[in-house]
């Protein structure tokens, strides 16, 4: 299938659908936080349209981070980079793939995912109980999430953009880095990995 047949908004589509089920079990914790918190919903229906609105806000950041995704998709793929929805030159992936790797290392990533692991400092410092309010709560997560994560999911256009089993591993990375207990020490071998992994595209 070609890039050029494709618009924006399918390509969007597609990226948007992966990030759902990619990052599905990895904000699972932080919805059951929510409806645990959510005090002023009185009654199970009120809390699911609660965690609803929650979990809204988190897919709009993610929704963003898709079309931006797609968009340098179809730049790539218009100009000659990109074939279809294959992987990227060798060249092109070990970049990306040594580009994810370094980016484990910044402050940046150290202090997403400091706030990914820890729902209940969040909730506790932003809690709001209007529902504008807990659509921003949920969208201000879903941006520390993307800050955490974006560099990973962007691996995709190195190893082939529907990959199962790609789609696969990147879902349990996240969920082990952002979930378990010892989420947090996995940071710098996956960086390591993702950089020996450059090589072996570019030299392999």
């Amino acid at each position: 299938m070609s890039h050029l047949h494709l618009s924006l908004g399918s390509l969007a589509g597609m990226w948007f659908g992966m990030m759902a089920l990619m990052m599905g079990p990895t904000v699972w914790p932080w919805i059951a936080a929510f409806d645990r918190i959510d005090a002023a919903s009185t009654g199970r229906a009120a809390r699911m349209v609660a965690s609803t609105i929650f979990a809204s806000g988190y897919l709009a950041a993610w929704l963003i981070y898709a079309v931006a995704a797609a968009a340098v998709q179809l730049l790539l793929a218009r100009a000659g980079t990109l074939d279809g929805l294959s992987s990227l030159a060798p060249a092109a992936g070990a970049a990306i793939l040594a580009f994810a790797g370094l980016y484990q290392f910044t402050p940046l990533k150290q202090a997403c995912l400091t706030h990914c692991r820890n729902p209940l400092s969040f909730f506790l410092t932003r809690w709001r109980d209007d529902a504008s309010g807990k659509f921003r709560m949920g969208f201000g997560h879903g941006v520390f999430c993307v800050g955490c994560c974006w560099a990973l999911m962007a691996t995709s256009l190195a190893v082939g953009v529907m990959s199962l089993w790609w789609m696969a591993a990147l879902a349990l990375l996240t969920f082990a880095e952002q979930v378990t207990p010892w989420g947090e020490r996995l940071r710098t071998p996956i960086g390591v990995a993702l950089i020996a992994g450059a090589g072996l595209r570019l030299w392999g």
